[in-house]
């Protein structure tokens, strides 16, 4: 049974209004859950927050006692355990505000992207959000937030207009930039180590009908199709996103024959204008891979358009792709079951002047495959750029990769300043 406000040990939450999960209760188990299959946390206590409040008293009662802290909202970005520590819950903050006229968004730090899409769509507006609709906001963000409008209108973290943010002392400020710029510039691609923000609020875009889905080829195609793809991205528009993706598809009822239980080159799209207009953009890349297996690309509500992320088991940034790369894929779809290659570019690498530090943004294309294929790290080395980027980092130990070595020193600088004694040291934490 859940125990409100007794954490163990005897140790208490006065005024804590959420519920509380201890090992052993019916609830634990559920509550500690990571999307990350490698994560299998143990915290000593789970504590569902109905408000900020709440979490501070969760905050103030880990320092007290000299035990980890670490928040959660939907599982999505945790790479790390918090054994024996205290363990936030969010998920109960979903409250989701639009302001139409202002075209911003207002969020508590449990909302998900499915309800700020929800929200914003009614007003023909939409959020830069991800692949998948059932991602956390709040940790997507402070990652920097790498989304299917981010050509056209950049990273999410470039949309932040202010943070509410409990600090490690249990304090609250507003992060903004009139206050507190310089904990607002690291939050925006920094991640989640310089303190818990509790209210976020962004841009939205008139963005209410996009042309999106996927395209189906032969695998014999992909090395063709790649080398097609590699010259076809200079001449794309900033309001065309795409990825290639060599991938096994499932065998079960709900894939389409076509393409059922076969290996497929895959081409994912999201165009911000007219289907005609994008079929023409998209010719070459049709000629060069020939017939298609299969064809969803369609007319769709941005909301619809949801296109789907890659497991991540490693993961490369690219500012050129020689043959050398392309064999290396093609070779490692043999053994992986997804290989997804990804263009950048467009409005993601032209920050304006006072953007946060997010990734290595001059980046042409990411590789993410789902498999650890021996080699492959040893084979893309020579010709990778040697950056990662937060939001796809698994392992953090390499928080520093995610950053130039510019960026990453004004962050320590942060850190020192906003959480001198180390508080926030569960996952992808900055080292003061």
């Amino acid at each position: 049974m859940s125990q409100p406000y007794i954490l163990q040990d005897d140790i208490r939450l006065p005024g804590f209004t959420g519920t509380v999960h201890l090992p052993g209760d019916a609830g634990y188990d559920e509550a500690r859950r990571s999307l990350n299959p490698a994560v299998d946390s143990r915290p000593a206590l789970i504590a569902e927050a109905q408000s900020a409040g709440d979490i501070r008293i969760a905050l103030l009662a880990a320092r007290a006692h000299g035990v980890p802290f670490a928040v959660q909202s939907t599982g999505h970005g945790t790479h790390a355990p918090c054994d024996g520590g205290i363990l936030v819950k969010t998920s109960p903050m979903a409250s989701v505000l639009v302001d139409p006229a202002r075209r911003i968004a207002r969020v508590g730090p449990g909302a998900r992207w499915s309800e700020v899409i929800a929200a914003a769509a009614p007003f023909g507006l939409a959020p830069l959000s991800g692949s998948a609709p059932s991602v956390g906001v709040t940790g997507y963000t402070l990652g920097g937030g790498l989304g299917w409008l981010g050509r056209k209108h950049g990273f999410a973290a470039d949309s932040v207009l202010r943070a509410e943010v409990l600090l490690a002392d249990g304090r609250q400020v507003t992060a903004s930039p009139d206050s507190h710029p310089e904990l607002f510039w690291a939050l925006r691609g920094g991640g989640g180590g310089f303190g818990v923000v509790t209210s976020l609020e962004f841009r939205l875009y008139p963005v209410s009908e996009v042309f999106a889905g996927f395209v189906y080829f032969p695998i014999e195609v992909a090395e063709r199709a790649l080398k097609a793809y590699r010259t076809w991205i200079d001449q794309a528009p900033d309001e065309i996103s795409t990825a290639i993706v060599l991938r096994r598809m499932p065998a079960d009822e709900q894939t389409p024959a076509a393409v059922r239980g076969r290996h497929v080159v895959m081409l994912k799209v999201l165009y911000a204008g007219a289907s005609d207009e994008a079929r023409r953009l998209l010719a070459p890349l049709f000629q060069a891979a020939g017939p298609a297996l299969l064809d969803e690309t369609r007319t769709t509500t941005y909301g619809g358009a949801a296109m789907g992320g890659t497991p991540n088991r490693h993961m490369d940034m690219f500012d050129t792709v020689p043959d050398e790369v392309i064999s290396a894929l093609v070779r490692a779809a043999e053994h992986a079951q997804t290989v997804e290659i990804r263009h950048w570019g467009g409005a993601l690498a032209r920050p304006a002047s006072d953007a946060g530090p997010v990734s290595h943004r001059s980046t042409k294309l990411s590789v993410i495959v789902d498999t650890v294929v021996p080699g492959l790290a040893e084979e893309l080395r020579p010709y990778a750029n040697g950056g990662t980027f937060l939001n796809f980092l698994a392992d953090p130990s390499r928080t520093a990769a995610a950053y130039t070595g510019v960026d990453y020193g004004r962050l320590r600088e942060v850190k020192r300043a906003y959480d001198p004694d180390g508080f926030f040291r569960v996952g992808h934490v900055v080292s003061a």
